[in-house]
C-alpha cells in the first residue's frame, strides 16, 4: 500500500482535466423552507416545490413540526407555532396540510402530510413559526482523523485541482432533484474494493440527504489524503457517506469522535438525531453513548421541547436505566404521561403500557404515591388496573420489610433506585473556579442528612453526611488523606451509618455539571467514600466547562 500511493500520484497528475461542481448558481432546491416576515427568524412558512413557493396549512401544525422547520433553516430551534393568517395569506399553491411530523426530520417535506397541493385550506391558514435566533451549540470545534501516514499533501492538491481527473461522481438529494457531480481519479477509488469498480467503470450515482451535500467535497478529498476535519455540523453526514461508500475505517473513527461531540448541543436535538441515526445503522455503542448522556442529563431533557420529539424505542430504553437523573421517580411518570398525551394516536395502547410498566412505582415518595389514585388524567382512567397494581406494590414496598416480598418480585429493578437529586438526597457544591484552587475552600464542605431509606419505615431514621471538594495537596493533607491528582471528591456519612450495614447499601453517585448550564458531563461512584476527578481529561464525556462546574453529591440507598 505504502509503494503503491507515490505510483498513483505519478500515474494521475500526467493527464489534465478539471474538477467540477454545479454548486455554484445551484437553482433553489426541491423541498427547501424559508420565513416571510419582518423577521429572518419568524414568517410564514413557505415550502419549494414543483419549481414555486407555496405556503402550509395549519391544520396539525403544532411545535413538533415548528421545529423541524426552524432546524431546516439553521435555527437552534423553535419558541412557538403560529396559526394561519398571523403573517398574512400567501399567493401561491397551499402545498403541505395535515402535517404529522415525528420531530427528527430533516426537512418538513420528508414528514407525514397529505400530498402536495391536496388540502381542503384556504390562505387564511397559513402557518407560521417562531424560531430561535440565538446559537444553540456551545461549540463548534474540529476534531481530525488522520491515517495519512505520511501520504503527501500533493495528493489533497490534486483533488483540489482535478488533473487528470477520468471518473465522475453523481450526488442526488432523495427527491432526485438536486444533485452535485465531482470528478476524481479511478485508480484512486479502485483501492476501495466495497465500491466493485472496474476497470471499465467512469461514473458512479449515490443519494444521500440534502443536508449532507455541504459535505461531500471533503468527504471525497478524504480517499486522496486519509485526513478530514469533522465537527457536530459534520460528523453524521460524514459517517453516513462512509458508510455508504463502504469505508469502514473512517466510519470507526468517526464513531469514536461522535463521542466528543455528544455535549457541544444543549438542546438535545443533535443527541436525538445521533440515537435515531445510530438505530438505523447499528451501531450500539453510538447508541449506549448517546442513552448514557439523556440520562444524565434526564432533569432537562424532561423540560426540553425536544423531548415531545423522542421515539418510542428511545423512551422505552432510557426508562429502563438505572442512570437515569431526575428530581424522583413521581417527576418522572409525568413526564412520561404528558410525553404519551403529546404522542396521541401515534402511541398504541399496549405500547403505553409497556412504557408505564418501567416506572418504579416503589421509590415513588410515599405521600405523592398517595395523590396518584386521585388523578383524573386520561390516561390513568384507560390503564386503571396497571396503576393499581403499582400503587399496591408501592404501598407495601413502604410499610413491609424488604426481606418480606423481595424473593416474589418478577422485576428486581424496581426497587433500585435511579439518580434522585430532589432537595432531600442532595447537595451541591459550586466551585467558583479550578484556575484558583486556595479561594473559598470553606465552602467547598457541607454537611446535611438524608433518610436512611426512601421507605417509609426508615423516613425518620436519619444518616448525617460531610460532602468535601479538595483542590490542591494541602487541602487533602489538612483532611488526613493523599492526593494525586484534583479534583478529589469525599462523601462521608457521619455517625450512624453502620447500623444499616446489614440491611442498606449506599451506593452513591458523585455528578459533575457546568455551573449554570445544562449539561451533565460525568457520573461516577464513589470508592471507599472517595471520588477521584482525572486531570488528564479521561472523564466519560468531554468536560464543555473545564474551569468552572458543580459537584452534585447524590445519597443512594439500596436494600441488600
Amino acid at each position: 500500500m505504502f509503494l503503491l500511493w507515490p505510483l498513483l500520484f505519478l500515474h494521475v497528475s500526467a493527464q489534465s482535466r478539471t474538477l467540477f461542481d454545479d454548486r455554484q448558481n445551484q437553482p433553489t432546491k426541491e423541498g427547501s423552507v424559508r420565513l416571510v416576515g419582518a423577521l429572518a427568524s419568524s414568517g410564514r412558512v413557505e415550502v419549494y416545490h414543483d419549481g414555486q413557493w407555496g405556503s402550509v396549512c395549519d391544520d396539525g401544525w403544532d411545535l413538533v413540526e415548528a421545529q423541524v422547520v426552524c432546524r431546516q433553516m439553521g435555527f437552534p430551534g423553535a419558541i412557538s407555532a403560529i396559526p394561519g393568517g398571523t403573517y398574512g395569506e400567501g399567493s401561491g399553491p397551499i402545498w403541505l396540510d395535515d402535517m404529522k411530523c415525528k420531530g427528527s426530520e430533516s426537512s418538513l417535506s420528508d414528514c407525514s402530510f397529505k400530498g402536495w397541493a391536496v388540502t381542503d385550506c384556504t390562505h387564511k391558514e397559513d402557518a407560521g413559526v417562531v424560531c430561535e435566533a440565538g446559537k444553540y451549540i456551545t461549540s463548534n470545534r474540529q476534531y481530525s482523523v488522520d491515517n495519512s501516514l505520511g501520504l503527501s499533501d500533493d495528493l489533497g492538491l490534486l483533488f483540489d485541482r482535478g488533473d487528470g481527473c477520468d471518473f465522475s461522481i453523481k450526488v442526488q438529494d432523495l427527491s432526485e432533484e438536486a444533485e452535485l457531480t465531482f470528478c476524481v481519479h479511478r485508480l484512486i477509488l479502485m483501492i476501495y474494493p466495497e465500491l466493485n469498480l472496474t476497470n471499465e467503470s467512469r461514473n458512479l450515482s449515490v443519494n444521500v440527504s440534502q443536508t449532507c451535500h455541504s459535505h461531500v467535497s471533503a468527504f471525497l478529498r478524504y480517499f486522496y489524503t486519509r485526513q478530514i476535519e469533522v465537527s457536530i455540523t459534520s460528523a453524521q453526514c460524514v459517517h453516513q457517506l462512509a458508510f455508504i461508500f463502504g469505508v469502514k475505517k473512517l466510519m470507526e473513527d468517526v464513531g469514536r469522535v461522535f463521542t466528543l461531540l455528544i455535549p457541544q448541543d444543549t438542546t438535545f436535538q443533535t443527541q436525538v438525531s445521533m440515537y435515531e441515526y445510530a438505530v438505523r445503522t447499528g451501531d450500539f455503542v453510538l447508541q449506549e453513548n448517546v442513552l448514557q448522556y439523556l440520562s444524565w442529563n434526564g432533569e432537562f431533557l424532561l423540560s426540553s421541547p425536544v423531548w415531545s420529539s423522542v421515539s418510542f424505542h428511545m423512551m422505552d430504553a432510557l426508562l429502563q436505566r438505572s442512570d437515569l437523573i431526575v428530581k424522583d421517580e413521581a417527576l418522572l411518570l409525568k413526564a412520561l404521561e404528558r410525553w404519551i398525551q403529546d404522542k396521541g394516536d401515534e402511541i398504541n395502547s399496549e405500547q403505553q403500557v409497556s412504557l408505564l410498566n418501567h416506572i418504579r412505582f416503589l421509590l415513588i415518595p410515599v405521600d405523592e404515591l398517595y395523590e396518584i389514585q386521585f388523578s383524573s388524567s386520561a390516561l390513568h382512567q384507560n390503564h386503571e388496573k396497571l396503576y393499581l397494581t403499582g400503587l399496591l406494590k408501592g404501598f407495601q414496598f413502604n410499610a413491609l420489610p424488604f426481606s418480606k416480598f423481595r424473593n416474589k418480585m418478577d422485576n428486581m429493578n424496581e426497587y433500585l433506585p435511579r439518580i434522585y437529586t430532589r432537595d432531600e438526597w442532595s447537595v451541591l457544591i459550586n466551585v467558583t473556579t479550578l484556575k484558583y484552587p486556595n479561594h473559598g475552600q470553606y465552602n467547598r464542605i457541607k454537611t446535611f442528612s438524608t433518610p436512611a431509606h426512601t421507605s417509609a419505615l426508615y423516613r425518620e431514621q436519619k444518616v448525617q453526611w460531610r460532602a468535601q471538594v479538595f483542590l490542591n495537596a494541602q487541602e487533602c493533607s489538612n483532611n488526613g488523606i493523599s492526593c494525586r491528582s484534583f479534583p478529589v471528591a469525599r462523601f462521608l456519612a457521619v455517625g450512624n451509618q453502620n447500623r444499616y450495614a446489614n440491611s442498606i447499601r449506599f451506593s452513591n453517585r458523585l455528578i459533575l455539571s457546568c455551573k449554570n448550564e445544562n449539561n451533565v458531563f460525568h457520573v461516577q461512584d464513589f470508592k471507599t467514600d472517595m471520588a477521584v476527578i482525572s486531570a488528564n481529561g479521561s472523564m466519560s464525556m468531554p468536560n464543555p466547562c473545564p474551569d468552572d462546574y458543580s459537584f452534585i453529591f447524590v445519597v443512594r440507598p439500596e436494600f441488600i
